[in-house]
């Protein structure tokens, strides 16, 4: 029966994650795996976090959460994610529980395809390497718009010309802060300019959430869904909390879904088909830990602050990479480091400067170029700027 099977093919970044924990060396530097390391090179447990987990009643029974997750943190996410406009939105705005971003796409992916007869999805080139496979695993097809122009910066007249050529209903995935894997986002007039395609197009974006607060804070980091929403225009958003709250094995991600027009129970409904048919219901105790967060002033504060706190230690570490290449390539434009917002950075670096860089020092990047700014800090900044130079870095 499993004799046709085909080989298993390696996700590119989780192989390289185990490359580098097979790694015998002591000095080595993991640039590949989107994770937050604070400066000590550790997965920080936020304070906010431990103090809502010491809240919560360890022996109370473990039971089953609603197909469509605990109501506390729903309305929570809602709120983090729409902002003040949360009180005028609620009978327009479904917004579920589901297992991590990943299965938020996922769950959306499958709800859009069961809503057309040809599901096609336009997504940037290029975008997490996961996007493709998802989309293509509900029966989307798939196309790409262009997303960086050759020096580094946001290709809006080529991303324009891609949507004013998509057929009407066409989803559009949009990375509203941070893109993966580039660090590169539209300015605001960008995003106006993008929106108005979208709209004139009947086109429907697909946001995709993963890193609010890493760019420019909260509020910031959201506004392109925000300007969707006081646009009246239909959309979702795929949100996750395994960065911002720094809890990565708890899966705790939201979909959620602005339709203007619609009715939201029924929305809803058929979420909660996609859900039964998949894993049924999403965990609980990431969802209980975020919606104790953001439902206490205190805590909502003081994990304000500690997010605050991880975005400007990336900012430095931007900052310092910056200044220490400089110093040693002078004649480089290294402006992208400091332009681009968030874990990642887009480094130009080719296929045979990437195996140098494993091979001779210990420094693992993904096959793409893109580093993870959140793994270098004061121990190590100084081994990934030599090992950059002695590879001849030259930034494209």
């Amino acid at each position: 029966m499993f004799k046709n099977l085909p080989d298993y093919v390696e996700d590119p970044i989780l192989g390289l994650f185990d490359a580098y924990r097979a790694d015998s060396r002591t000095r080595k530097v993991n640039l590949g795996i989107g994770i937050y390391c604070d400066e000590d090179g550790r997965v920080p447990v936020l304070a906010s976090v431990r103090a809502a987990r010491e809240r919560l009643d360890g022996a109370a029974p473990s039971i089953y959460l609603p197909t469509e997750g605990l109501p506390t943190y729903r309305h929570a996410v809602r709120e983090l994610v729409f902002g003040d406009a949360t009180a005028d939105l609620r009978e327009r705005v479904v917004t579920i529980q589901t297992a991590g971003g990943t299965g938020a796409l996922r769950v959306g992916a499958e709800f859009l395809a069961s809503t057309s007869a040809e599901a096609r999805i336009c997504m940037p080139d290029p975008t997490w390497v996961n996007h493709q496979a998802i989309f293509q695993a509900a029966g989307f097809g798939v196309s790409h718009y262009p997303y960086c122009t050759p020096d580094g910066r946001f290709d809006i007249d080529g991303a324009l010309a891609t949507f004013n050529a998509l057929p009407s209903g066409t989803v559009v995935l949009l990375h509203p802060c941070c893109h993966n894997p580039t660090g590169i986002d539209p300015s605001r007039e960008e995003w106006g300019r993008l929106l108005d395609a979208i709209a004139q197009r009947a086109l429907l974006p697909f946001f995709d959430m993963a890193y609010q607060g890493f760019a420019e804070g909260l509020d910031d980091d959201a506004w392109a869904v925000r300007e969707c929403v006081r646009r009246e225009m239909p959309c979702l958003v795929a949100s996750s909390y395994s960065k911002n709250f720094s809890l990565y094995g708890e899966r705790v991600g939201a979909l959620s879904i602005h339709a203007p027009g619609l009715e939201v129970a029924k929305v809803l409904g058929q979420l909660k088909v996609v859900v039964r048919r998949s894993y049924s219901c999403p965990p609980a105790h990431g969802a209980m830990l975020v919606a104790t967060v953001l439902q206490d002033v205190p805590l909502h504060a003081q994990w304000h602050t500690e997010l605050d706190g991880m975005r400007l230690r990336m900012l430095g570490v931007r900052a310092s990479l910056h200044a220490l290449l400089t110093r040693e390539l002078p004649d480089a434009d290294l402006s992208f480091l400091t332009r681009q917002r968030g874990m990642f950075s887009y480094s130009g670096l080719s296929g045979a400067q990437i195996e140098r860089l494993r091979s001779r020092h210990g420094v693992y990047v993904v096959s793409s170029g893109r580093i993870c700014i959140a793994g270098i800090n004061a121990s190590n900044i100084a081994q990934v700027c030599e090992a950059f130079v002695e590879i001849g870095f030259k930034p494209q």
